[in-house]
């Protein structure tokens, strides 16, 4: 650590510890011990786990460790919120007024990571359930909230929408503590495509209207999956009132005979991708693929990374969720595993506040498309902070993720 950043890091210990730690920072800095070659901006200051025996508010100087201090651990809380959406959003499976999302709050000395989760019932998690995990496992994040790795490791394999929650809140303070927004810290460009904005489904007409509405989006997500024959008229329909880049997305809902004539007449539309036409693990899938005259990304086949390579089987792309990898660190080697395959990496959401949006945005340019529209489709976004401009979802400069409850919050 630079001893810059360790002079940053003696503000957030308590102020006993404060007056102990400021001398060992004034004193002549020479390279580690064993490390001769090294620059003499090599000083030591690790962070140590405080011992059982000893409580946190007593973290004192180790005589054993030079330059080595303990750091008081983190604290976890949770709880349920619920998001009011704009007007009744539709897709192939079911039709919903609001979600119910996880929020995670991890604390450090003063500072504060906020992370999100929403969970997905197709695949079985509700936001009781996320709760309820949080509320067992908070223990098993320990005292660094840099060990991502670590902390990783000790968590079950399960409830991904809450260890999305969890993994933002950490990003979150990880940011905080050094000053720099998630982005940054990840070596990451802040700039990402254009966001998509999502026409639920409905008839044909009812789509287009609300199609003609958007023009503040360059993209536009057509739902379709309605099995009444319609959907080539629905992407017909939009097609006639506006110019905007068209992506589908079927949610499952198509035969492998009904995609095959669907797939040619949205190439003739101009339709740039079709999204998760076939029912997850099809085994026609690979079959569509070698057949499509567009792209095809699949979503519900696609959770975590273990996935991504049977994916290029049968598939062009992918589609990451946070609230399916469980967070900002599967989703980044989700990203550069697609690339390596040869796939095409779409970035989407469910319906979420600002807080989790904010967390997929800080990724956002690792991917060709995006669909972070959660927070726009809200009656009322109770997390503000991440800037749409241009069409696109900024993640903030900020530290952190960026983002701050409103007073609603």
């Amino acid at each position: 650590m630079r001893l810059r950043s360790a002079r940053s890091q003696v503000r957030f210990l308590p102020g006993a510890l404060r007056r102990e730690i400021r001398p060992l920072l004034r004193r002549e800095i020479r390279p580690l011990r064993g490390h001769d070659d090294l620059p003499a901006f090599g000083f030591r200051f690790p962070l140590l786990r405080p011992t059982p025996a000893e409580p946190a508010s007593a973290a004192k100087c180790d005589p054993n460790l030079e330059g080595a201090v303990r750091l008081s651990g983190v604290d976890v809380t949770a709880r349920i919120a619920r998001l009011e959406l704009a007007e009744t959003f539709v897709i192939s499976r079911d039709s919903t007024d609001f979600q119910e999302v996880v929020k995670v709050e991890i604390r450090h000395g003063k500072v504060s990571g906020f992370g999100e989760g929403a969970p997905i019932d197709r695949y079985e998690e509700t936001a009781e359930s996320a709760l309820a995990y949080v509320e067992e496992h908070a223990d098993a994040l320990g005292d660094d909230p840099f060990a991502l790795d670590e902390i990783e490791h000790r968590l079950p394999p399960r409830e991904w929408a809450a260890r999305a929650a969890i993994d933002g809140a950490l990003h979150d303070l990880q940011g905080k503590l050094v000053e720099l927004p998630v982005w940054k810290l990840l070596g990451v460009e802040r700039e990402g495509p254009p966001t998509s904005w999502t026409i639920w489904l409905g008839d044909p007409d009812d789509m287009a209207r609300r199609a003609a509405r958007a023009v503040d989006f360059s993209r536009l997500k057509l739902k379709l999956g309605a099995r009444d024959g319609l959907d080539v008229e629905r992407v017909r329909a939009v097609r006639e009132v506006t110019g905007a880049s068209l992506q589908v997305d079927v949610n499952e809902y198509w035969t492998f005979d009904e995609a095959l004539d669907a797939l040619p007449q949205l190439a003739e539309l101009g339709v740039d991708y079709c999204e998760q036409p076939l029912p997850a693990g099809d085994p026609d899938g690979p079959r569509l693929k070698a057949a499509s005259p567009i792209p095809i990304y699949v979503d519900e086949d696609c959770h975590r990374l273990g996935d991504v390579a049977a994916c290029a089987e049968r598939a062009h792309g992918i589609n990451i969720k946070l609230a399916k990898s469980g967070g900002i660190r599967e989703a980044v080697r989700m990203a550069h595993a697609a690339r390596a395959l040869g796939l095409g990496v779409m970035l989407g959401c469910m319906v979420e506040s600002g807080l989790g949006i904010a967390a997929a945005a800080q990724i956002a340019s690792l991917c060709n498309h995006v669909d972070l529209d959660g927070n726009l489709l809200l009656a009322d976004d109770p997390w503000p902070g991440v800037e749409f401009s241009g069409g696109i979802q900024w993640p903030s400069e900020r530290p952190g993720l960026g983002v701050a409850a409103s007073a609603r919050a």
